[in-house]
């Protein structure tokens, strides 16, 4: 009878332990704060990352709460202050923030083109009336960049131009950052800048901006006609940005997110094109090494060891 009444109590505590460990981790973090990059109007990125924020109460069972930052580097902050719990991030910003601290973050998955192709293109472009349609005739002229953090608004264009022997500051007249990538399309569509660098997934219909990214984004609301824009200049293939979680977050969330998240094309997919900025085949697991060639590359862009 001991025996029976010492296993009862014996079980009874490790429910009781299993019950208590499986709300541990929503008392450590009540809210779950995802961090979006800037770029685009912000009233646009909260409408279009609303489904993803109701998305994940659901299934989390804790509150879910977007945060829009005016640039990348406002992202990357909140995720090494501890103030945000997850993100999307190019490859630049990931590898920027893991130069600072490799165990800040860990990239969850990343978005596959319809092609099935894990990456994407940074492309110049001016406009169309200006006669300007070769990269040779952009020298001499103003370039905006997009944001300094952003791997195809800066980081690669910057370092192949380079290596194709132009010195950005004396090839063009003027370089400067339009604050975003949707920004900097507006300024040169103003007249501010002769050209501009975004990026864009390279495959699909052109008149429709490709299948995703920054021209697909802006054309889906009109607030650009690919008629308007010459591409003058392509960049190699760059890896897509990854979703990344907080590393110290305990496992059970983690995994929790990503489990969620990797099915949200077949949950939801209107959400889904909504927060990836146009049509993808879906997301696929990375970790941190398949950002290796662009975290060397900004390792030697900014002389950090």
């Amino acid at each position: 009878m001991k025996f029976t009444v010492l296993a009862l109590l014996t079980g009874a505590t490790a429910l009781t332990s299993t019950a208590a460990l499986a709300q541990d981790w929503r008392d450590e973090v009540p809210v779950f704060r995802i961090g979006l990059l800037g770029g685009e109007n912000e009233a646009d990125r909260l409408r279009d990352h609303a489904c993803q924020e109701a998305y994940l109460e659901e299934r989390l069972g804790v509150d879910v709460e977007l945060y829009p930052a005016s640039d990348y580097a406002g992202v990357m902050q909140g995720l090494l202050a501890g103030q945000l719990e997850f993100a999307g991030l190019g490859s630049a910003g990931y590898a920027g923030i893991y130069l600072q601290d490799p165990e800040a973050v860990r990239p969850l998955y990343t978005t596959m083109q319809v092609d099935g192709s894990l990456g994407y293109y940074s492309v110049m472009y001016t406009r169309a009336d200006s006669g300007i349609e070769t990269l040779e005739q952009m020298e001499g002229r103003s370039l905006a960049w997009a944001d300094p953090n952003s791997t195809s608004g800066y980081l690669v264009p910057n370092a192949e131009l380079r290596a194709m022997g132009i010195e950005p500051e004396a090839y063009f007249s003027e370089t400067g950052f339009g604050g975003g990538h949707e920004q900097a399309v507006i300024a040169v569509l103003n007249g501010q800048y002769d050209g501009g660098v975004t990026w864009t997934s390279g495959v699909g219909d052109i008149n429709q901006g490709y299948s995703r990214g920054n021209l697909r984004s802006m054309v889906d609301r009109d607030l650009l006609d690919m008629s308007e824009i010459n591409i003058i200049w392509q960049s190699n293939l760059i890896t897509n940005g990854p979703r990344v979680i907080r590393a110290d977050l305990p496992q059970e969330l983690q995994d929790l997110v990503m489990g969620a998240m990797m099915q949200l094309q077949t949950i939801d997919r209107a959400c889904f094109d909504a927060i990836n900025d146009g049509e993808a085949m879906g997301y696929w697991p990375i970790t941190s090494e398949f950002y290796e060639p662009i975290i060397n590359m900004r390792r030697q862009a900014t002389g950090t060891r």
